[in-house]
């Protein structure tokens, strides 16, 4: 499953979904965001149809990242029908990243 870039233009659309949408707020000078993002990239290939995927450069929307109240990155934040379910903040493992997905997915199910 491709990793959606999310713009002003389809973050509301996005995050409206219909299933839940896992949201990466990064930025290019972060290390441990540099870190997470192969991992995120592998990850979303196992949730397809279950969670869309998407990326928010902190730096290039600012606008957004402030209104989700996001004061360290990187910060994953699990969006549901368009509210916010859980967050994850800074860099985990792949095997920590699946099983924290899946404990936030059981609790929307």
């Amino acid at each position: 499953m491709a990793v959606v870039d999310i713009t002003s233009d389809n973050y509301k659309e996005l995050i409206n979904a219909d299933v839940p949408v896992i949201v990466d707020n990064f930025a290019d000078w972060c290390g441990p965001c540099r870190m997470l993002s192969p991992i995120f990239e592998k990850v979303s290939s196992s949730y397809s149809g279950k969670l869309k995927f998407g990326k928010l450069d902190t730096e290039a929307f600012p606008d957004i990242a402030s209104a989700n109240s996001v004061f360290s990155i990187p910060c994953l934040i699990i969006f549901y029908k368009g509210k916010e379910v859980d967050r994850i903040v800074g860099f985990m493992n792949e095997e920590r990243l699946k099983g924290s997905i899946d404990k936030i997915l059981a609790k929307i199910k």
